[in-house]
């Protein structure tokens, strides 16, 4: 990456503070990250220079820090540069600290306690611990042996060290397992039998892998945005609520309401995409991103990406700047950004109007035991037939703050006798002392989800509300909102959500996986996060190709097979990365007939159908008296469907020439081949089958090229692991394997961060970003082999 003129200084101050240089420069090309940093070292005042350590935590305040708390940075950074927080699980309790404190002040030692500041936990009150823990659990210990949770284990020593070091508890817990266990044995690394849940068969429920998907026509062909009306033609009624004391309401728009939205929007289509800030997105959501950006682009519209923070104890800035991030990099382009904050005086004036109008009330059922017991029974709320005056004086003094939290909330009076659930007196508002992370402290009062999304819609004019099919049975109450305030109503559609195989996908279990430390955070590449299959290698032209291909349907019944992505993805890669070679597990092969000092550079095809006369489609490759080959392409006993080497038969080494095995050295075991002796065919008048990839040393006594390789698979061994009662059980232990040391073509020495490549006869491969100048670290995207494209397109 080339640096700005301009951005020097700043590259050299972030050097300065332990950056690494690729971290550093990665940062100047964020221009709001680059300006947070740069503001925060000036305050910590280290302009001149830093640890590491206390750079990386420097780092991750620019990134993280709560928006709504800015005022007291300058005291976190005293704590960070002195020491006093030293690990990123105390300067994570910091950001939630100040996150629920906000601009208000603070005592010190609430602060330095929440932090845990001061707090040293010894090696031997971590061991003590451990112990106990061990003592309460020894029973399931003793059953269940290395099949126990760990992270469980782990979860309870925390619970009373949270500032323990967690690599030292993982090693004490560790080594108790060990003493009390002893090795493991066969029956340890057995599978566990998995039960499912008990259910009531549901034909129209019941989750079936789709295993042939029809070939015409073609996926590509189609136009999944046809079966949308246009603008001008949502004057039909979109759906009919029924009530137990009243006539049946049927919603449209009237002709007047239409021509006004028409006048306001020119006739185009407005749609939006409305993520709730509070994780990160999925391969899901790619869908919802294609369903409402593709339609908008289809028809010549616009598409809002809408931040749906109305909880403001959820909301995060990293998550803000994820989806923003994402969005972008799926390749769509917002017509505007907007929050459902930005209408909070909008939604608040609704309110009182709504009150007027005898539609809502000021409730005070407020525990949870009480709403549903009513709910359960039809009942009506007590509170449910107060006068509108005094309804509109208690919303009043709610907004003022002075009716405590979880004291009263507002709830839209619609039909506690309905047969939808979505009906029973939806609470519209709730009282929450805590800080918006976009609105500040000006409001106490936050509206819900049922409350305000559909009002956002109508004053953003959407023509087209597109959602996933859990929310159909909310269309009754969505409609009668906007029935009950006298304003336009979107079209709303349902449509499927995106279920893949061998993979979990709910916003909890993500969550517990990172927490728990299953996975290596929310970009870790076996997960179906976008920012996992970004970093596993995935172009975002595949991921549009696999989602277009499902089609935009309301059958919610089947759950679409991984190797269906993955035949996208392939379809993408083999179009646009390079071929090269690398070797996993070498074996070292000696040409007995070459002088250890010759090399020869050969030309190696980047392309299958390379032109001899176009040099930027080749690389060079070093073949000299050592090479090496997979391990697994090597055998003592020959047969004849094998076309791997072994002794006395030739191979061709691909690009170069056949060799000839005469001989096989054994180490003292007198099985486990450690040198094979072989010959190599000059004229290459030999002609075998069998044709091998391989990398060889480029000078005489030093090794190739060394990289590491990350050996990614499916993160569960079953197609449906969220099905399972003990879900984590199911968890693939081959997951991840780590090959430290492969041996690469030198040409590969330049591959930059975010590189593809095919890595001949193994896959396609990824350059990750923990690369360094020292290390080139590979994460492999998906196999060569297609089950997909063999079972139909």
């Amino acid at each position: 990456m080339v640096v700005k003129e301009g951005n020097s200084e700043k590259l050299e101050l972030f050097l300065k503070i332990g950056l690494d240089e690729r971290t550093a420069r990665n940062t100047i090309a964020n221009n709001k990250v680059t300006a947070n940093l740069t503001d925060v070292i000036h305050e910590a005042a280290v302009s001149d220079g830093c640890s590491r350590t206390i750079g990386n935590l420097l780092y991750t305040v620019a990134t993280k820090f709560p928006a709504n708390a800015l005022v007291h940075r300058p005291t976190l950074l005293k704590y960070i540069v002195s020491s006093k927080i030293k690990t990123p699980a105390q300067l994570e309790a910091a950001f939630s600290f100040f996150a629920s404190t906000g601009p208000e002040n603070f005592q010190l030692k609430e602060f330095e306690k929440a932090c845990g500041v001061g707090v040293e936990v010894s090696v031997e009150e971590i061991e003590h611990t451990v112990c106990e823990v061990f003592e309460e659990n020894k029973n399931a210990i003793l059953e269940q042996r290395y099949r126990i949770n760990v992270g469980d284990l782990f979860a309870h020593v925390r619970k009373r060290h949270p500032w323990a070091d967690p690599k030292i508890v993982k090693q004490i817990i560790d080594a108790k397992l060990y003493e009390l266990l002893g090795e493991r044995t066969e029956a340890d690394n057995e599978k566990p039998v998995k039960k499912k849940k008990e259910k009531p068969v549901k034909v129209e429920e019941k989750i079936v892998a789709v295993d042939a998907p029809p070939v015409q026509p073609s996926e590509e062909e189609l136009n999944p945005f046809s079966i949308f009306p246009n603008p001008e033609e949502n004057f039909k009624v979109h759906t009919e609520v029924f009530f137990s004391d009243r006539p049946v309401l049927r919603c449209c728009n009237t002709k007047e309401m239409l021509e006004k939205h028409l006048k306001a929007t020119g006739g185009r289509v407005f749609t939006r995409f409305p993520p709730e800030p509070n994780g990160y997105l999925h391969i899901g959501h790619a869908k919802a991103m294609f369903v409402s950006f593709g339609l908008a682009k289809e028809r010549g519209g616009c598409c809002y990406l809408r931040y749906d923070d109305t909880n403001p104890e959820a909301e995060k800035k990293e998550y803000i700047d994820h989806i923003e991030e994402i969005v972008d990099w799926m390749g769509w382009k917002p017509f505007k950004i907007t929050y459902t904050s930005d209408y909070f005086q909008d939604l608040y004036d609704l309110a009182v109007e709504l009150i007027r109008r005898g539609h809502a009330y000021v409730d005070h059922q407020v525990t949870p035991e009480e709403i549903k017991e009513y709910r359960e029974k039809k009942m009506n709320s007590p509170w449910r037939d107060r006068p509108i005056g005094e309804s509109l004086k208690l919303f009043d003094e709610m907004r003022q703050g002075m009716i405590e939290e979880g004291k009263a909330t507002l709830r839209m009076k619609q039909d506690m006798q309905s047969d939808n659930y979505n009906m029973y007196d939806l609470i519209a508002y709730r009282i929450k002392f805590t800080p918006h992370p976009h609105s500040g402290d000006k409001w106490c009062v936050y509206p819900s989800y049922d409350y305000a999304h559909c009002i956002v819609d109508s004053l953003e004019n959407i023509t087209h509300s597109l959602c996933t099919l859990e929310f159909e049975t909310r269309r009754a109450s969505y409609y009668w909102l906007l029935d009950a305030l006298g304003l336009y109503q979107p079209y709303v559609w349902e449509y499927s959500r995106l279920n893949v195989t061998n993979t979990v996908m709910s916003k909890r279990k993500l969550n517990r996986l990172v927490t728990e430390k299953r996975v290596d955070g929310w970009d870790d590449p076996r997960l179906m996060t976008l920012a996992g299959l970004r970093r596993r290698g995935v172009t975002s032209a595949s991921i549009n190709a696999f989602v277009r291909g499902v089609g935009i349907t309301r059958s919610d019944g089947s759950m679409i097979r991984l190797d269906r992505l993955e035949y996208h993805v392939r379809e993408e890669l083999n179009k646009t990365a390079p071929r090269t070679m690398v070797v996993l597990n070498p074996l070292k092969v000696v040409i007995t007939n070459l002088e250890a000092d010759s090399i020869m550079d050969l030309d190696a095809k980047k392309w299958p159908d390379a032109q001899t006369d176009d040099a930027s489609a080749f690389y060079k490759v070093p073949f000299s008296k050592t090479v090496y080959i997979e391990r697994s392409d090597f055998r003592m006993k020959d047969s004849k469907d094998y076309y791997g080497l072994a002794p006395g038969k030739s191979v061709l080494l691909r690009y170069a020439f056949p060799i000839k095995c005469t001989e096989a050295i054994l180490s003292d075991d007198k099985e486990t081949v450690i040198e094979i002796r072989a010959e190599y065919d000059p004229s290459k008048t030999t002609k075998p089958k069998g044709v091998l990839h391989w990398v060889a040393e480029s000078s005489h006594g030093v090794d190739p090229l060394k990289v590491e390789v990350r050996m990614f698979d499916k993160l569960f061994l079953s197609e449906n692991p969220a099905d399972l009662d003990d879900w984590l059980a199911d968890l693939n232990p081959q997951s991840k394997v780590i090959i430290p040391e492969a041996f690469a073509v030198p040409s590969l020495r330049n591959a930059a961060v975010g590189d593809r490549f095919q890595f001949e006869r193994l896959g396609y491969f990824f350059v990750d970003k923990d690369s360094s100048s020292e290390r080139l670290v590979f994460n492999r995207t998906v196999t060569l082999r297609d089950t997909y494209g063999k079972s139909g397109k």
